[in-house]
C-alpha cells in the first residue's frame, strides 16, 4: 500500500528566518559587522585620530548594521504571515537546498555575499578617507568654498588636510564641526549663506589644540630673514625693496622672553577687547604676569569705560596669524609679485598702477565678465603700436591674477578678510602698538618702535641691497617723508593708495 501524501501540517517545522528577504538582510550585517571591526582595529591603532573615523566606525556601519538585522526580522515575520495566511503553501519564501534551481541560486547568492562583504569593508575605508580629502571638502562638499580651496592650495599649508585645522580630533569638536556642517549645508542647499562668508570663524578650536601640534611654542625661533620686492606706481615701474630680520623670539632659551611670540609666552597673558566683529578695532588690552597676579590695563583716550567681560579675548596665535591658509592678496600684491616673477611684463609703462586698476573696476560684479572688462581696460590704456607685442602677455597675466585673488561672485577679496600679520595694508599690529594705549599711570603699550619687531638690514634697488646693516636702518619710505601722524594703512589700502 503506498504512503500517504504527507500534509502541510506533517512537514518538520523551520525557522521562520529560513528564507531570502532574512538572508539578504544576514549579508548586510554580516557585512557591516565586518566592516565595524575593520574600523575599530584601525581606531585603536591609528596614531593620529582621523576625525571622520569616528562617524563611519560608530555611526554608519552601526546603521547599517541595524539595517541587516531589521531586514532579516522583517523577512521572518513576512514568512511566518505567509505561512498564516497561505496554509496549502507555507514554504514558498523558504530556502529549499533540495530544489536544484534553489541550490544554484545558492551558490551565487553565496558568491555574491563574500564579495558584497569584501567590499563594503574596502568601501567603507576607501569612503571615510575620501570624505576627509582636500577634495572632497574644497570641490564636492563645500562649492561654495572656491575661494577659500584657491587660497588654500597656493598657502603655506596646502600640505595640510582642511579636517586637521577645521576639526582636529576628539569627539567633541567633531560633533561641533559636524553640527556647524549641517547649518552649512542647509544654507548651501537653499543658497542663503553669506557672501562672503564671515570671519572670523567663531567654532575653530583654540589654536593651541592646532596650531601647536606642528608650531612648537618652546622652540627656539631667533630671528628670520625677509625680503620684500615692491615696485613703485610710476611710468618707470621703479623697483623697490625691503630685506629685514623679524624678530620672531629675541630671547634665548630659558631667559625672558622678547620679540614678536612675547604676546603668548607662558609667563604673561594678554588680553583684548574689539568693539568690531573683525577685531580691528582695539580700544581695550591688559597684560596679565601669572607669577604674581598683577596687571596692566592699557586703553585708547576715546575708551573710558569696561568692556563687558564675554567679549574680552585671550590673545593666541590666530589674532595675527588670522589667515594661516586662505591669504587673500591685495591687487598690489599680486601684481608686484607677477612682476618680480616675470609673468607681468615691466616693459609696459605705468603697468603696476594700469594693472591694479583694471582688476579693480567697479564695472566687475560676476566672475563670468571680468576677463573681458580687464582685456577691452588694458588696450584701452595700451594704444601705442610699439607695445603691441607685450599686450597679449600682461592682459593674460592680469587675468590669471585676477581668477585667483578676487572673487566678485562671492564678495571676497582683500577688502573683506584683513591680514593682521604686518601693518603695510590694514592697521595689524598697529591696532594696539599705535602709541595711543596708555595705562592710567601713562605707560604706552610695550613700544612701539619698529625695531622692537624687525630691524632693517637693506633697502631701495640695486647695489643698495647689498649695502647691509647689521645695527640696522631707519625706513626710507618712497616718494618722501611720512606724516608721522598716519600709519601705513592710513594710505596703503591693497588697491591703488588714498
Amino acid at each position: 500500500m503506498p504512503d500517504p501524501i504527507p500534509t502541510p501540517a506533517a512537514f518538520k517545522p523551520r525557522s521562520h528566518f529560513n528564507n531570502w528577504i532574512s538572508a539578504i538582510g544576514g549579508v548586510v550585517a554580516a557585512g557591516a559587522l565586518f566592516s565595524f571591526a575593520l574600523l575599530v582595529w584601525m581606531d585603536f591603532t591609528q596614531g593620529d585620530k582621523n576625525p571622520y573615523l569616528g562617524i563611519f566606525t560608530y555611526i554608519v556601519a552601526p546603521g547599517f548594521l541595524i539595517g541587516g538585522l531589521a531586514l532579516a526580522f522583517f523577512g521572518a515575520w513576512a514568512q511566518r504571515r505567509w505561512m498564516i495566511t497561505h496554509a496549502a503553501m507555507p514554504d514558498k519564501w523558504r530556502l529549499d537546498l533540495s530544489n536544484p534551481a534553489q541550490r544554484r541560486a545558492m551558490f551565487l547568492f553565496v558568491l555574491g555575499a563574500m564579495g558584497f562583504i569584501m567590499l563594503s569593508a574596502f568601501g567603507s575605508y576607501q569612503t571615510y578617507h575620501y570624505s576627509e580629502s582636500v577634495q572632497f571638502c574644497g570641490e564636492v562638499c563645500h562649492q561654495a568654498m572656491n575661494p577659500e580651496f584657491v587660497t588654500y592650495r597656493r598657502g603655506a599649508h596646502a600640505r595640510v588636510d582642511c579636517v586637521d585645522c577645521h576639526i582636529g580630533a576628539g569627539a567633541e569638536w567633531f560633533v561641533r564641526a559636524k553640527i556647524n556642517g549641517t547649518h552649512q549645508l542647509i544654507a548651501y542647499t537653499l543658497d542663503n549663506y553669506s557672501r562672503p562668508i564671515a570671519t572670523p570663524l567663531r567654532n575653530l578650536r583654540p589654536a593651541q589644540d592646532i596650531c601647536e601640534k606642528c608650531h612648537w611654542p618652546e622652540k627656539f625661533h631667533g630671528n628670520v630673514e625677509m625680503n620684500y620686492e615692491h615696485f613703485l606706481s610710476d611710468k618707470k615701474n621703479t623697483p623697490y625693496a625691503v630685506r629685514m630680520l623679524m624678530h620672531v623670539n629675541k630671547s634665548a632659551p630659558g631667559s625672558p622672553p622678547g620679540g614678536i611670540h612675547w604676546h603668548v609666552n607662558e609667563t604673561e597673558k594678554v588680553e583684548y577687547y574689539a568693539t568690531d566683529d573683525k577685531r580691528q578695532n582695539i580700544p581695550w588690552t591688559r597684560v596679565t604676569n601669572l607669577k604674581d597676579g598683577t596687571s596692566r590695563v592699557f586703553r585708547t583716550p576715546e575708551f573710558t569705560g569696561e568692556p563687558p567681560a564675554d567679549r574680552i579675548r585671550v590673545m593666541d596665535c590666530m589674532d595675527c596669524h588670522n589667515r594661516p591658509a586662505h591669504a587673500f592678496p591685495t591687487a598690489n600684491e599680486a601684481v608686484e609679485k607677477a612682476m618680480a616673477e616675470g609673468t607681468l611684463s615691466r616693459n609696459l609703462p605705468n603697468i603696476k598702477r594700469v594693472a591694479v586698476q583694471a582688476m579693480t573696476q567697479t564695472e566687475i560684479t560676476t566672475d563670468a565678465g571680468a576677463a573681458q572688462k580687464i582685456a577691452d581696460y588694458l588696450r584701452a590704456k595700451y594704444t601705442d603700436k610699439a607695445l603691441a607685442a607685450e599686450l597679449p602677455g600682461a592682459i593674460a597675466a592680469v587675468q590669471g591674477i585676477f581668477t585667483t585673488s578676487i572673487f566678485p561672485e562671492r564678495k571676497a577679496d582683500w577688502r573683506v578678510y584683513p591680514n593682521n600679520i604686518g601693518h603695510k595694508d590694514w592697521p595689524g599690529c598697529i591696532r594696539c602698538h599705535d602709541s595711543k594705549h596708555k595705562s592710567a599711570a601713562g605707560q604706552v603699550v610695550s613700544s612701539s618702535d619698529c625695531n622692537s619687531c624687525h630691524t632693517i638690514l637693506a633697502q631701495g634697488q640695486g647695489t643698495e641691497l647689498m649695502q647691509l646693516s647689521g645695527a640696522g636702518l631707519e625706513f626710507k619710505h618712497p616718494g618722501g617723508e611720512l606724516d608721522p601722524e598716519l600709519t601705513c594703512a592710513d594710505c596703503h589700502n591693497g588697491g591703488l593708495q588714498k
